[in-house]
């Protein structure tokens, strides 16, 4: 590939160029990556090693942290040394890992958001046929089924540009290699290869998103049914679900369900579902769940003991 490109490596600009800004932001956003990792790992260790914590929904929990903790081990390092270093150089090799990774995780989070919310939607809607439908085996198949969904993603994204010729320049205005930003600098016309993007980016995302909100709809319709602790308790899971759902799914729609072009506001928006999201996703769950709460200090109380 290197052969047939002048292009063998990309500077990224990141975030800013202003120095006292890139000062603020590292520190800020190293903060932002240490918080994702402990708030994350911590939902996979009390999820594996708790005793009460079995069911489908932690399951789908512990995944979906699970799959942060490596988006954002993708993404924030990156976008970090470049606020110390002011901009960064990566190889092309580095560059289509990179996207390809980013488009992997971050297909197969919108995959396990959509399996979660079936998980929500049986637990409300079907309470008695909960525990035949969502067997462990079904939610073992429905995780593998969101990789392979992601997977698949990924693929198609990489391979609608890999192949394209790249001339120069080499410098991208963005903090990690992506689509639209990649495009602009291919050598030949990208009128098709942007439709194939929308296409497999923002359509997936927002029938994904349609979806999602049909299925919200259904649940909250059929919350009359309810008592009023069981609506108060539906009501908290389903609403800390909805939260991340419009964290990640609106920017992804932003970027990706249009012509492709970019635009400063761009940069912020992908931010907010490739760092914030991941970060966010451990509070959003936890502080309003008593049974991760609480399992979480047995957890801590026995690591004491011992």
């Amino acid at each position: 590939m290197e052969h047939r490109n002048n292009v063998t490596y990309f500077v990224l600009l990141g975030l800013t160029q202003n120095p006292k800004e890139q000062k603020v932001l590292f520190a800020m956003f190293l903060f932002f990556y240490i918080l994702t990792m402990l708030g994350n790992l911590l939902i996979v260790i009390t999820v594996t090693f708790s005793k009460t914590l079995h069911s489908p929904m932690y399951f789908f929990l512990a995944n979906l942290s699970f799959v942060d903790i490596i988006y954002s081990s993708i993404i924030s390092p990156t976008l970090i040394l470049n606020l110390f270093l002011g901009r960064v150089s990566i190889s092309f090799k580095f560059c289509m890992f990179q996207l390809f990774a980013e488009h992997l995780l971050g297909g197969t989070e919108a995959c396990l958001l959509l399996v979660m919310a079936y998980d929500r939607y049986v637990a409300i809607c079907k309470p008695l046929h909960y525990l035949l439908i969502m067997r462990p085996w079904v939610c073992v198949v429905l995780v593998v089924v969101s990789w392979v969904g992601g997977f698949v993603h990924s693929t198609f994204q990489l391979g609608t540009i890999y192949w394209l010729p790249f001339c120069g320049p080499n410098v991208i205005d963005h903090f990690t290699c992506d689509m639209h930003p990649l495009l602009k600098l291919i050598c030949v016309d990208t009128y098709v290869t942007g439709l194939l993007v929308i296409a497999n980016g923002g359509l997936m995302c927002s029938i994904v998103f349609l979806l999602l909100l049909v299925s919200y709809a259904i649940i909250f319709h059929s919350l009359k049914h309810l008592s009023q602790e069981g609506k108060r308790k539906a009501v908290s899971t389903c609403g800390s679900h909805i939260i991340v759902i419009v964290l990640f799914y609106v920017p992804c729609i932003f970027i990706y369900a249009r012509p492709a072009k970019t635009f400063p506001i761009d940069k912020s928006l992908s931010v907010i579902y490739m760092v914030l999201t991941p970060m966010l996703n451990p509070f959003i769950y936890t502080l309003r769940n008593s049974e991760m709460t609480n399992a979480m200090h047995k957890l801590w109380k026995i690591s004491h003991m011992r």
